[in-house]
């Protein structure tokens, strides 16, 4: 690739990472995740899979995390962003909130 065209790409995708990174810092909203007596952990695991978009190795590190520390945040995004996710969690019978 030409230098002058690579150097360009190079500053187009770091500006826009910048920006997603500013956009995502502003929002600032996640929903957590509390640990419970009563669901499994394939259960939360296949849940943050299904609801929260989730690959198989970031949901049982959460699974885990809410079940050592009782709490883990599992999304990030805007309070409107959040809201079907959380509310399908609920539904789901697990215990979440967004902060």
């Amino acid at each position: 690739m030409d230098n002058n065209i690579k150097k360009r790409y190079d500053t187009e995708t770091e500006s826009e990472v910048s920006i997603e990174t500013e956009e995502a810092e502003e929002t600032g909203m996640q929903i957590i995740l509390y640990n419970d007596e009563f669901n499994t952990f394939a259960f939360v695991i296949e849940s943050l899979i299904k609801i929260c978009k989730q690959d198989a190795v970031q949901a049982e590190q959460c699974t885990f995390l809410v079940h050592y520390k009782g709490k883990c945040s599992v999304k990030k995004g805007s309070y409107e962003e959040l809201v079907p996710y959380c509310t399908a969690l609920l539904d789901r019978g697990l215990t979440a909130e967004i902060e």
